[in-house]
């Protein structure tokens, strides 16, 4: 079941849930749809695991007593629903990565498929689908690598009995969200006037008051001198694609690199090979752009000029349903993953080919969510027993035992034939 939480993410309650009723619903509403999806006799022995992500991640860097009390306030209510709690915890961005990874390869069947004789074997020959998932606070990439990397982002793991070398980075504050800020922060910085700005990210006929604590009350964005959390900064959208993706840029950092080869920011990672699955925020900005499922990447960087030069009347007519809460940050969005797949994880005009952007597998909405509840559960084990596929010689060996068996059995036949009929 997919239950999306209404209301303020984890890392906005308050330290004691009973303290905060109203924050605390959207949670707690989510737990009963949960609860009375699952049968009464299975609820003791179905597990109960919360993971914590990006968001909690920050909240524990500014104030870790705080982010500790939510998490004890959580594990207090988990605790007390008729499941089998384990526990709750914050991941790490690695951690989340290889999650998501997990899960994607695990809905494709590339870790095991079954055999004519109706026994889990892996796949002869399989590869492993690479994984990019995009929130609000983050951003991961996580793919098979063939060479045993050393180092945080190099993760080593045993899957139905066969190792793989994952090559996992989590990018904090680099999330869509969270990288809107950021641009909104370089924005109002090159305006001398805070009661009109003139921000190329959004389009012509759009305009908007937002307050200052919208996009300074963060750990991504440094606050300004003086900072205001009540400040309004009065936005005006003039259509600007080139401009905007030019202000997208400047906050990577694709000069540093003390490695062979960095996506940005001074980041080691390999060369990307393989076919990779963009899902999340990847998937929904793409769908905007109408670059969903395949494309290349000349289609992409035209459709992205397109949206970012249309007029907020005519995007609304296009895109009705696409709320515009979402729709107005979309041109920095669409800029934001052109710049992070081909400038930062380094896609070209031929691996970009391979990046499919989705919401689902077999009907599955592709989530870390999965894969963290398929590995703290163990149902995908380390070591497990197996039928290895048959090797060529193998194989030819028994196709000869089996025709040589078929010929004399002819034979003999034939012999008592003939006997019988003299």
């Amino acid at each position: 079941m997919n239950c999306k939480v209404e209301g303020v993410a984890i890392s906005d309650l308050k330290a004691g849930l009973s303290d905060d009723e109203k924050t605390f619903n959207g949670f707690k509403q989510c737990m009963d749809n949960v609860t009375k999806s699952i049968p009464e006799e299975k609820h003791k022995t179905t597990p109960l695991f919360l993971g914590a992500t990006a968001g909690m991640r920050l909240l524990h860097a500014k104030d870790k007593e705080r982010s500790n009390e939510i998490m004890a306030s959580l594990r207090d209510y988990l605790s007390g629903q008729p499941f089998q709690f384990h526990n709750a915890s914050i991941i790490t961005g690695q951690e989340e990565g290889l999650y998501g990874w997990i899960t994607v390869n695990y809905l494709m069947g590339n870790f095991l498929e079954k055999n004519i004789w109706n026994t889990y074997v892996r796949p002869n020959g399989a590869e492993t689908f690479g994984s990019m998932d995009l929130g609000g606070a983050s951003t991961q990439i996580a793919f098979q690598v063939q060479e045993s990397g050393q180092g945080p982002d190099y993760m080593h793991i045993k899957l139905y009995g066969y190792p793989y070398t994952v090559y996992t980075h989590s990018f904090l504050c680099y999330g869509k969200n969270e990288a809107d800020k950021r641009v909104l922060d370089k924005v109002i910085k090159e305006s001398s006037d805070p009661s009109y700005i003139i921000n190329p990210c959004y389009p012509d006929g759009f305009n908007i008051t937002t307050k200052a604590s919208a996009i300074y009350d963060t750990e991504c964005t440094i606050k300004p001198k003086n900072y205001k959390p009540d400040q309004e900064f009065y936005m005006v959208g003039r259509a600007d694609s080139k401009k905007c993706g030019e202000i997208v840029k400047s906050i990577f950092d694709f000069k540093t690199c003390s490695s062979k080869k960095c996506s940005f920011n001074g980041v080691e990672q390999p060369p990307v090979t393989g076919e990779f699955m963009a899902y999340a925020g990847f998937f929904y900005i793409a769908r905007a752009l109408d670059q969903d499922g395949t494309s290349n990447l000349d289609q992409f960087n035209i459709s992205v000029g397109n949206f970012c030069q249309s007029h907020w009347k005519e995007l609304t007519a296009q895109k009705p349903k696409i709320s515009h809460k979402f729709l107005k940050t979309y041109c920095f969005a669409s800029h934001y993953v052109l710049t992070l797949l081909a400038d930062g994880y380094k896609f070209d005009e031929e691996t970009w080919k391979n990046i499919h952007f989705e919401k689902e597998i077999k009907e599955t909405n592709i989530g870390w969510s999965l894969g963290y509840m398929l590995k703290m559960s163990n149902m995908i084990p380390s070591e497990v027993k197996e039928i290895h596929p048959m090797t060529n010689p193998v194989f030819a060996g028994l196709v000869f035992l089996f025709s040589a068996l078929i010929i004399i059995t002819l034979v003999l036949g034939f012999i008592v034939l003939i006997r019988a009929c003299y």
